[in-house]
């Protein structure tokens, strides 16, 4: 018997299967109604995962594509220092898709939600003619008036990073190779930096704070410009494990680069004053993962420059756009 297909169960089939599959008490009407926890702010955050741009269809299992959709936007809350709670789950879908593909989609997605205590709550589902898409939006929350953000980065300021960098970006070129390990898991299945943030959310300590989704080249800009300050990286510093400088030598990449500008790293970058850099550092710590002095916040007409090893500045530039032509 051929696999079933999405075209001959129909979408409220497919929507009976994937409410069964959730167990959330949220689904079933038109709309969610939600419980607001006192004293906490409201996050909101969505991420579109477009196959061939944001996953690989033909190279992950679906579970993989499922939890990779609801960590990218986790890491948004986290960047916050928030608690993620309710996700919303809009599908695009060829018809021609096998029944089991989408249910083990669900199961992905359903490991990655228990796994930070969330709920499915809601979504959609349609058809398209073009690639396999998913919408996701997760609610989070944060104590009031506390939440992190990129405004608020000084002069003098040390910049830090969670964990290492350039892990998902090998990772990639590994996964089109058809490899798999830790460095491939770093891009399929990112893990969102959920207690790091809330450490850093205590400490209250920090001053500005976003996650590396786009790469450094690209998100330390935006941290910058909406601090309205400029930064210097020291290339020497950056955290660069030897599994990813090994990696990058097989694959012929510059792991500076992929450090850099390679991009799905989901770390997070972190401003706060200097006086504080040893206790922030032991506060991260303490949820195990290391916390590493990259750079040094600097005024705004000094741009946002990378130290190299021979002591040579040069402006950063680069990190992932979604449309490069733009600036043609």
């Amino acid at each position: 018997m051929p696999p079933e297909r999405l075209a001959d169960l129909g979408e409220f089939g497919l929507l009976a299967r994937i409410r069964a599959r959730l167990g959330s008490s949220y689904l079933g009407d038109d709309a969610a109604v939600l419980p607001r926890t006192a004293g906490m702010d409201l996050l909101a955050t969505v991420d579109a995962q477009v196959d061939g741009v944001h996953f690989l269809r033909e190279r992950m299992v679906p579970q993989q594509v499922g939890r990779r959709a609801i960590a990218v936007n986790v890491s948004d809350i986290a960047a916050m220092g928030g608690l993620p709670r309710f996700a919303l789950v809009s599908l695009l879908l060829p018809a021609d898709l096998s029944v089991a593909w989408i249910e083990a989609l669900y199961d992905g997605i359903r490991q990655e939600t228990v796994r930070w205590e969330m709920q499915v709550a809601g979504g959609n589902i349609s058809g398209t003619p073009g690639p396999l898409t998913l919408d996701v939006a997760v609610l989070g929350e944060v104590e009031t008036g506390c939440a992190l953000t990129r405004r608020g980065a000084r002069p003098g300021d040390p910049l830090f990073v969670t964990g290492d960098l350039g892990r998902a970006a090998v990772g990639l070129h590994l996964l089109r190779r058809g490899e798999s390990g830790s460095l491939v898991d770093a891009y399929c299945t990112p893990v969102p930096r959920v207690g790091e943030g809330r450490a850093l959310l205590r400490s209250r300590l920090v001053h500005a704070a976003m996650d590396l989704s786009d790469g450094l080249g690209s998100d330390l800009y935006r941290l910058c410009e909406e601090s309205q300050v400029g930064a210097v990286i020291e290339v020497a510093a950056l955290p660069i494990s030897g599994e990813v400088r090994a990696a990058a030598a097989t694959v012929g990449l510059d792991p500076v680069g992929l450090a850099l500008f390679g991009g799905e790293d989901f770390e997070l970058v972190v401003a706060a004053a200097s006086n504080d850099a040893g206790t922030l550092q032991r506060v991260v710590a303490e949820v195990g993962t290391p916390l590493t002095v990259i750079g040094e916040v600097r005024p705004a007409g000094e741009g946002v420059t990378v130290h190299l090893p021979d002591g040579s500045k040069r402006p950063l530039a680069g990190g992932w756009d979604h449309f490069p032509g733009r600036h043609a």
